[in-house]
């Protein structure tokens, strides 16, 4: 892999579905994974589309009971495409050989390149070529262009090109045997002599979907008629065009296609939409021209450099970017989609939106401010299902579920397999009641970045104060402790659902859940505050805020509950200090990757609720959102001592007992470990960009890329090794940065400035580009200036602030 290049030499079956995760094409609307286009999906290969938002819900029984799941919907496969030489056997079938095969990805044009040369069975060798790309500008088109060369041979030329409307969803091993068939077939039909029209709609939602595909077939840069055909398979609609071809010839095959549903703006009649759209494409060179050109303005605004850095951090990071940005982009802004845990990459967590999006909004706030206000607006618009969820639990204001798709309502999975038993156990994750507090720190920190008052005005206020709302209600005042307590909840740890024995899930005082509502309480308080009167009296009235409320989130957040032992530490909820220690060095040498001890326990009829063992960071998360004097104030607040050498014993305490099942643990720990460990954290990191490149979870990369993990990486250097943070109307640098990482340098935007920041070992500069904004505040280790348009400040690591030539 170079700084621009992924790629992949030859054919490896069992890591086919890995590859093809990791070259998904997308524009933030569609993306379809990287699958050859000759195959359908079977047990190596799995060619799936997916459209931001297009969800669907089906039903199962399983283990006695009818549970009901929605997932993110398989499209029709615009991708076939195939050959055959002189009547043989077509490309993908057995009667012909692979010689050899490279495909690049390319990530500054976002173009995913395959070479492949085929022997069929005749002895007849044919060089491929074949270039596509999810548009990035035209966010409904989609293009595949394949260039045959006859090697060896002359005679008639066969090609296949067709729609598959015949999909299901079948991506994920542990789905299999559950319902996964979300489309009923309405049309299939040619619609003039070069295009067909594939119709479908999704069973239960009632989503309309269209694909329309042109192909054109040409010698250099004259279009061939050739004899064409249409073919009506299972579920397949398309064309075979017979052609002449000599040895030593070539011929190019283009395949363009549009996709619209029934979802879209401005969309009145998807396959009206689909046909109509498609006769206004020029052909697949001019579009590419577009696509690299939309690519290189993108990429502007999220300019990363590294020079010098050790192994493949640079090509890591920017893969990592270029995925991000092909499941969330511009085209995402009048999208009502959130923010899927996998991107539009494969099936796993259904295509759910769980808490990462707290891991990919200080990418975005700090460069596509528009795209975060856009997915913070998915959240606003479920606050009904929120506020329904609040109420069937007795409680006041909105309770956001751990998983969201279609509509907001709770889509967290009842049981779950555990595919080293085959048992179904129940699952109680839908307790992760912490996730509407990260929409509440996500509210704020866009605010911080932007200063967006309109949004705070008309929708983020609104949120807070009913996520505050809910905590309130949950949190009861225990007399003995004088002190107010949660229970019943789950932290991000995941491991443990439940104490040992009891018949009631949930646990108690999850220190990072009381910490979070603490801030929470605060938060709430000064939003209304800020608010301007006249919309603060609105929202009072709206929302029927009594006037006991913002005294009793006065109280809270000043006497929360958290279970600080005798030595300081944060014990991760009441009483996991008293659990059971784990013979890590035991299950290490009896398993080798325990990741994911959750299963192997299960497997052998034990739980770790019974063990002092952690999923993944829970207490270290603190110190993941929170800087140290963030926190020592929200233990002054709330009445506790603060002990900065709470943090260097938490993180030993902690690390120790983790066993990283989560591809977030490596981002949080890189973090928390850069202040004091700088080595450790190092490593830290480059397990994080590896997580996907290396697939390190045992496989999972294939059904969809962890979003979150590599959006946290970035953020890693970003704000942690950068020290790059957003507070109270300052620009905080407070930069720890590896010398072995070189130097890095990159573009941000703050508060309407767009920014380039350059770090090294020694110095930290920040030049802001032209324009007419007042000065902005910025503060380094002490040293605070005010850094106008067109100007440039330095700081040094430990001397006076100076000033930079511009």
């Amino acid at each position: 892999m170079d700084a621009w290049t992924l790629e992949f030499e030859g054919d490896d079956p069992g890591r086919e579905g890995l590859r093809e995760a990791l070259c998904t094409l997308g524009n933030g609307y569609l993306a379809t994974r990287g699958a050859a286009p000759e195959h359908p999906a079977g047990s190596e290969h799995y060619p799936g589309t997916y459209a931001a938002g297009v969800y669907n819900r089906l039903r199962d029984t399983v283990a006695g009971e009818t549970v009901e799941n929605e997932s993110l919907v398989n499209l029709p496969n615009w991708l076939p495409l195939s050959f055959r030489a002189q009547g043989g056997p077509w490309l993908g079938e057995s009667g012909v050989t692979v010689l050899d095969e490279w495909r690049g990805l390319d990530l500054r044009r976002g173009v995913l390149t395959r070479r492949l040369r085929v022997r069929d069975n005749g002895g007849r060798i044919t060089a491929v070529t074949q270039r596509r790309f999810v548009h990035l500008r035209h966010e409904h088109v989609c293009g595949l262009q394949t260039t045959l060369l006859a090697e060896n041979w002359s005679g008639t030329l066969t090609v296949r090109s067709q729609l598959d409307g015949g999909v299901e969803n079948g991506g994920v091993a542990r789905y299999q045997g559950l319902a996964g068939q979300h489309l009923t077939r309405l049309t299939a039909e040619p619609v003039g002599a070069e295009t067909v029209l594939c119709v479908v709609e999704t069973n239960q939602s009632h989503v309309r979907v269209a694909e329309a595909a042109r192909t054109r077939v040409f010698r250099a840069e004259y279009q061939l008629d050739g004899e064409r055909e249409v073919i009506r398979e299972a579920g397949r609609i398309g064309h075979e065009i017979w052609l002449d071809i000599a040895a030593g010839e070539q011929v190019t095959v283009e395949k363009l296609v549009t996709v619209f549903t029934s979802r879209d703006p401005a969309t009145s009649d998807p396959a009206v939409e689909a046909v109509t759209r498609l006769g206004w494409l020029a052909d697949f060179d001019s579009l590419l021209e577009e696509q690299v050109l939309a690519w290189q303005q993108l990429w502007r605004r999220f300019h990363v450099w590294l020079a010098g850095a050790e192994g493949r951090a640079l090509p890591a990071v920017r893969l990592h970017l270029f995925h991000l940005l092909q499941t969330v982009s511009d085209n995402s802004v009048e999208v009502d989609a959130g923010v899927p845990a996998r991107g539009l990459h494969g099936e796993a967590y259904r295509g759910h939106v769980l808490w990462d999006e707290l891991f990919v909004f200080p990418i975005l706030n700090l460069r596509l401010p528009l795209l975060s206000r856009a997915l913070l607006r998915y959240r606003y618009r479920r606050l009904p299902w929120a506020r329904a969820a609040a109420r069937a639990a007795g409680r006041a204001g909105a309770l956001y579920p751990w998983q969201s798709g279609s509509d907001g309502r709770e889509e967290s999975q009842q049981l779950h397999l555990n595919p080293l038993s085959g048992r179904w156990v129940p699952d109680a994750t839908w307790l992760q009641r912490h996730v509407g507090l990260a929409v509440a720190y996500n509210v704020w920190q866009y605010h911080q970045v932007t200063e967006d008052w309109e949004f705070l005005t008309h929708y983020g206020a609104e949120m807070i104060l009913e996520v505050a709302r809910c905590f309130a209600s949950i949190a009861e005042y225990d007399h003995g402790r004088d002190r107010y307590v949660i229970r019943g909840v789950m932290g991000p740890d995941e491991f443990h659902t439940a104490y040992p024995d009891s018949t009631r899930p949930g646990i108690d005082n999850n220190a990072y859940t009381n910490v979070l509502v603490a801030w929470v309480m605060q938060r709430a308080l000064e939003v209304l505050d800020m608010l301007p009167a006249d919309r603060r009296a609105e929202l009072v009235e709206t929302l029927g805020i009594g006037s006991a409320e913002p005294q009793r989130w006065q109280d809270i957040s000043h006497r929360m509950y958290l279970p600080i032992r005798p030595d300081g530490i944060l014990d991760q909820f009441e009483g996991y200090g008293r659990l059971a220690e784990l013979d890590w060095g035991s299950y290490r040498a009896r398993y080798g990757d325990i990741r994911r001890l959750d299963r192997i326990l299960e497997s052998a009829g034990d739980t770790p609720n019974r063990y002092q063992a952690s999923k993944q960071a829970d207490v270290l998360m603190l110190f993941y959102l929170f800087s140290a004097d963030e926190l020592a104030e929200l233990f002054d607040r709330l009445g506790y001592r603060w002990d900065p050498g709470t943090i260097p014993k938490s993180i030993e305490y902690y690390l120790a007992r983790t066993s990283h099942g989560s591809t977030l643990s490596a981002v949080v720990h890189a973090w928390v470990l850069a202040r004091n460990h700088r080595a450790q954290a190092l490593e830290y990191f480059v397990e994080a960009l590896e997580s996907d490149l290396a697939d390190i979870q045992g496989g999972t990369t294939a059904e969809g890329i962890h979003l979150a993990a590599m959006a946290g990486s970035v953020d890693v250097l970003q704000r942690c090794f950068a020290g790059v943070e957003t507070r109270g109307d300052t620009l905080w640098l407070n930069p720890y940065w590896p010398p072995q990482l070189g130097t890095l340098e990159f573009d941000i935007q703050y508060r309407e400035h767009p920014l380039r920041l350059r770090i090294t070992g020694e110095t930290i500069r920040v030049a802001a580009g032209p324009g007419r904004r007042p000065p902005i505040r910025l503060r380094c280790r002490g040293e605070v200036a005010l850094l106008g348009p067109g100007e440039a400040v330095e700081f040094p690591a430990s001397v006076p602030l100076r000033r930079a030539a511009t």
